[in-house]
């Protein structure tokens, strides 16, 4: 029997929903641009700096246990994308490794070789594979239908040639919401043995991913997305992180996955990523009571930050009901999920209400399934930058501009006025907070008449 989420609950785990700026609490519709942090990962970092601060592979105390956490990470990235901990990769950020994988195969690209990407993306999902024209490489860009911000599949399937060695998409578009149906491109490329890589840094806090059902060939995610420190996660199958050729310096280990990773590691981000996912973790029981008791006192243990006495039960346990992260954070984010979409309903019947305002993206609740509840409009008479500050002085914390997802704003024609207002819920945001936001949103239309 699954619970509702726990909202009081989930409240108290994050000490930033506590502010207030000009007496009015805080609410936080920022999420697209990074999340805030539970208190456990706050504690799991600072724990990392107090006891364990050292360079990985030395033989003395306190980096035995950096290797050790390590370790725990990529196992605990794995259990949150369905992978291997062989499969997990960290980086500085999602742009950073996205750069690096972009040249390690720009080695084997040759002239007249098709790489497709979208208009729908971030600039860190267009920029690096755009680089490889310099190998000789034709950059393809699909298109959008502009009623709705979805791809245009029929554009996609005409993109797509024998040529083709690699389509790059967003898991979710960070400006407007959409969710692409990876599952459906990843069949269509592997038919003509294209590469797919897969930005889920804006879906990562809103759904489960699970790279194998996907069957994408890399997809990428940053942990301050999902309630974390600033840390990149780059999934990739294993044929390819040990076929393909990264850049590296010469004492760096040749093995896989390390070999991918330039310089030190964010160690204490590492700690407070784990320390995230197992925030979500808990979250899963709190979800559903048949995620039993052990797996909640081990996660309780690791919220002091003591990341290494965390371990997940074996993966070969042939009882489906044996508790297991993997289990706990899937529990998690469905429940997330579901909150989420009702959010997204009283959010956009309610910014459809407002005279002068234009919403871009999907707005069918029959099809808010292919949505995240993320929204961008415009308000006539407004530029985003001005509803941005009068938002921000009344405590509603939103972005404005491209989002740097400047191919869709120039698609939509906004580019050149301003860009988008948009707003971003998590799982932490309330139905009081959006009435709040419609209620000033409200105000400030009528002031533009």
């Amino acid at each position: 029997m699954k619970a509702p989420l726990d909202i009081e609950w989930i409240l108290a785990q994050f000490p930033a929903l506590t502010q207030k700026i000009n007496n009015q609490p805080v609410i936080f519709f920022d999420g697209p641009g990074g999340t805030q942090v539970p208190g456990s990962v706050i504690d799991a970092i600072a724990d990392y700096l107090v006891r364990s601060n050292a360079n990985a592979h030395g033989t003395f105390a306190t980096s035995t246990r950096t290797d050790a956490l390590i370790d725990s990470a990529r196992t605990a990235a794995a259990d949150f994308l369905g992978c291997h901990p062989s499969e997990v990769v960290f980086g500085a950020n999602m742009t950073t490794l996205t750069y690096a994988l972009s040249r390690a195969i720009g080695r084997e690209i040759q002239p007249g070789d098709e790489i497709i990407v979208t208009r729908l993306d971030h600039d860190a999902n267009v920029s690096p594979w755009s680089a490889l024209a310099e190998r000789g490489a034709t950059i393809r860009f699909v298109d959008i239908n502009v009623e709705d911000c979805t791809l245009n599949w029929s554009d996609l399937e005409q993109q797509i040639s024998d040529r083709t060695r690699l389509v790059a998409v967003g898991y979710a578009s960070n400006t407007v919401g959409t969710i692409n149906d990876i599952a459906a491109i990843a069949r269509l490329a592997h038919t003509v043995g294209a590469l797919v890589f897969v930005d889920a840094v804006h879906y990562a806090p809103h759904a489960p991913i699970d790279v194998r059902s996907l069957d994408c060939d890399f997809l990428v995610c940053s942990a301050y997305k999902f309630f974390g420190p600033h840390v990149g996660v780059l999934y990739g199958k294993h044929e390819h992180l040990a076929r393909l050729q990264p850049y590296k310096v010469r004492p760096a280990s040749d093995e896989t996955p390390a070999r991918w990773e330039t310089g030190t590691l964010n160690h204490e981000g590492l700690a407070g990523m784990v320390a995230a996912i197992n925030y979500l973790a808990k979250l899963g029981c709190h979800v559903s009571p048949s995620v039993e008791s052990q797996l909640l006192s081990s996660l309780l243990e690791a919220d002091t930050g003591k990341w290494e006495t965390f371990r997940c039960p074996p993966r070969h346990a042939k009882s489906s009901s044996y508790p297991n992260r993997r289990t706990a954070l899937v529990t998690a984010m469905t429940a997330i999920q579901q909150y989420e979409a009702e959010l997204s309903k009283q959010l956009i019947c309610g910014l459809l209400d407002i005279g002068g305002l234009t919403l871009y993206g999907i707005t069918d609740p029959a099809r808010f399934a292919w949505r995240t509840p993320t929204v961008a409009f415009r308000l006539e008479g407004q530029s985003p930058q001005m509803v941005a500050k009068i938002l921000g002085d009344r405590g509603i914390f939103t972005w404005y501009g491209n989002f740097y997802a400047i191919n869709l704003t120039e698609k939509l024609e906004v580019e050149a006025s301003g860009g988008l207002l948009r707003v971003g819920l998590v799982h932490y945001n309330t139905v009081a907070e959006i009435q709040r936001l419609l209620e000033v949103l409200h105000e400030i239309a009528m002031l533009s008449k």
